[in-house]
């Protein structure tokens, strides 16, 4: 194979993928990986890939720094959004004490969550209180500082108040996932939040698109492997391996 051809296959497989690891590119094109990481060394003075430890990330795959507003992300991936949260809602059972964080894709799993059922809702989410309050539910809201773009309470208030909460489940929102970086979210506060959120639940649950996949923000709060993710159904060899990955 020559040099440029086999560069060539390296940037495919990685923009198929999204991340790619030494290991992975070496059994797909049977070549040592003392040659492929010279050739990431390459690609990535080019500006054709990204390496980094362990290999290499997709140039295509998309970076997001900034949340955007409720408003508009209640519009996006609607159907989706229903079927993740109609099967997320369905793993709440009697007795249960859930955390819900708050988020779009985990205001619409509401909807599905039967009433009337023995079940005690804790969340940092104005909406999410409201809406589990109108359906007959005992619900604990978090106190601290109120972030507008995402309807949701954050700060160091916030984090103290987990403290005393022990949950059954934990349903989490999440603007990435990738293998290298893990689940990800733009705003620090937040990150913080649901990494401590995670910690205090005994199942864990992130619903997330499949728009979200091979997306990095700006804050890793938990590995890919940390929680049970629920995702709509899509094609990507990458993910199909992980057992946590539930598609509906």
């Amino acid at each position: 194979m020559l040099t440029e051809e086999r560069l060539q296959r390296i940037v495919a497989i990685t923009d198929r993928e999204g991340s790619v690891s030494v290991q992975e590119l070496s059994q797909e094109l049977n070549i040592s990986k003392s040659t492929i990481r010279r050739d990431l060394i390459v690609l990535d003075n080019d500006r054709r890939v990204t390496k980094v430890r362990g290999g290499a990330v997709s140039n295509n795959m998309q970076y997001r720094t900034t949340d955007e507003t409720v408003s508009f992300r209640k519009e996006c991936n609607i159907d989706a959004k229903r079927a993740i949260g109609r099967y997320a809602a369905s793993l709440i059972k009697d007795g249960d004490f859930v955390y819900i964080d708050a988020g779009t894709t985990t205001e619409l799993m509401i909807d599905y969550i039967e009433p009337r059922r023995n079940v005690t809702f804790v969340t940092n989410g104005i909406g999410h209180a409201k809406k589990l309050t109108h359906l007959g539910f005992t619900v604990h809201i978090l106190g601290g500082e109120f972030k507008l773009e995402t309807e949701a309470i954050v700060g160091e208030e916030t984090l103290i108040a987990l403290d005393k909460y022990n949950f059954t489940k934990g349903f989490f929102g999440a603007n990435g996932v990738s293998i290298q970086n893990g689940i990800t979210t733009p705003d620090y506060r937040e990150a913080v939040l649901k990494k401590k959120a995670l910690s205090r639940c005994k199942e864990k649950y992130i619903l997330c698109d499949s728009s979200k996949f091979s997306k990095i923000s700006s804050v890793s709060f938990a590995d890919i492997k940390k929680a049970c993710i629920i995702t709509d159904k899509f094609d990507n060899d990458k993910y199909s391996k992980y057992p946590n990955i539930i598609k509906v």
